[in-house]
């Protein structure tokens, strides 16, 4: 693997493993927004998707399976961006802005992983 490939998988596995460890020791707070939008089992699904993105994270920034890797990121990504990051459920603008952010930072993420998903 190139130097700038493993760069950019580290880089971009960093959020992952770190977000993802976070959620998976200490998944309350996330797992209130969780149970706010219906999803059951709010709790250990917050644990769950922690720590989907911690493994698959750490694989990624390890080049095993990256492209295994980026699928798993993705599947956890999606809900979390949606269900975290519902800017448009935000009525003051500075929450908004930053929710709006997070949002954007997400699918930039995601677009990352297809990029791992073209790679040879």
């Amino acid at each position: 693997m190139s130097l700038v490939k493993t760069l950019g998988h580290s880089l971009l596995s960093a959020m992952f493993i770190s977000g993802g460890w976070h959620a998976f020791v200490n998944p309350d707070g996330r797992a209130q927004k969780v149970e706010q939008a219906g999803i059951p089992l709010a709790r250990q699904a917050t644990i769950l998707n922690g720590a989907a993105m911690t493994l698959a994270g750490s694989a990624l920034a390890l080049d095993i399976a990256p492209k295994l890797a980026s699928l798993v990121l993705i599947g956890t990504l999606v809900p979390t961006t949606y269900v975290g990051h519902a800017f448009w459920q935000e009525d003051a603008p500075a929450s908004r802005a930053g929710q709006q952010i997070h949002f954007l930072k997400n699918l930039a993420m995601i677009g990352g992983l297809l990029m791992v998903l073209q790679e040879k």
